[in-house]
């Protein structure tokens, strides 16, 4: 049985996975600020953390690995908020990145010295495709999904072969972070612009984590899967543009 460890999974896109793991038959754990709203189904441990606290996350982390392997590691806590530049806050901007860039880092920085000195294993993480584009409203979300991007090729060339590095970059998902962020009129906006015409499931995401961990992707390393229903295949910059204002209220 394999060993997978997944923040922010008590919710959304991290719930989904856990689960996903978890019916496979995977031992999980699920490390998050807060409880799940649900009881997972199979063989899930819930830990208190918060991985903006680095030495949090090296310890819960290091007690995973002395009762049982470590396998996967996925770090997918993420927060955002919806802000104008002009309006940001110092505040609110460290803890965005302290949570979704430095929380990456420091989870997968103390995950890799475990699984250096076992049989190696697997690093996850969520990026999206915000980190490919600009996206209005999210200026400190971006960059740190950028970071994630270019975390996921700078681990890979230091840790292969014995640790595979990976992420996955969604698109616009139907999680409770966008419901509580989007107004149904915005949601409608943004299925306007994606081909495929709707949001992912957090389901579709979870199966995406699902074969980035199999033996399947044994030679898929420093890459970044993007599910996004197609939304970045073409559009131009200007169409991008006119779209996201007339998803905006006035």
């Amino acid at each position: 049985m394999r060993t997978i460890v997944v923040s922010g999974g008590s919710s959304g896109i991290g719930l989904a996975t856990v689960e996903r793991f978890a019916r496979a038959g995977d031992r999980v754990v699920s490390l998050d600020v807060a409880e799940p709203r649900d009881e997972p189904a199979g063989p899930v441990s819930w830990v208190r953390c918060d991985v903006a606290d680095w030495q949090a996350v090296e310890d819960a982390l290091a007690r995973v690995h002395r009762d049982h392997s470590l396998d996967v590691v996925i770090a997918n806590a993420g927060i955002s908020v919806r802000h104008g530049v002009l309006d940001l806050t110092e505040e609110a901007a460290r803890r965005v990145v302290d949570v979704n860039l430095l929380g990456t880092l420091g989870m997968w920085r103390a995950a890799a010295r475990l699984m250096a000195t076992g049989d190696g294993g697997v690093l996850l993480a969520t990026a999206s495709v915000n980190g490919r584009r600009g996206y209005p409203y999210y200026a400190d979300y971006n960059a740190t999904k950028a970071g994630i991007i270019a975390l996921t090729q700078t681990f890979a060339l230091e840790l292969s072969p014995r640790i595979r590095v990976a992420c996955v970059s969604p698109g616009a998902v139907l999680t409770p972070m966008q419901l509580a962020e989007y107004t149904d009129e915005m949601l409608a906006g943004v299925n306007a612009r994606i081909p495929a015409g709707r949001h992912a499931s957090p389901e579709e995401i979870a199966a995406a984590f699902h074969y980035l961990a199999s033996p399947e992707a044994a030679f898929l390393t420093g890459q970044e899967l993007v599910v996004d229903g197609g939304e970045t295949a073409g559009a131009t910059t200007a169409e991008f543009g006119t779209a996201a204002r007339a998803s905006v209220p006035a």
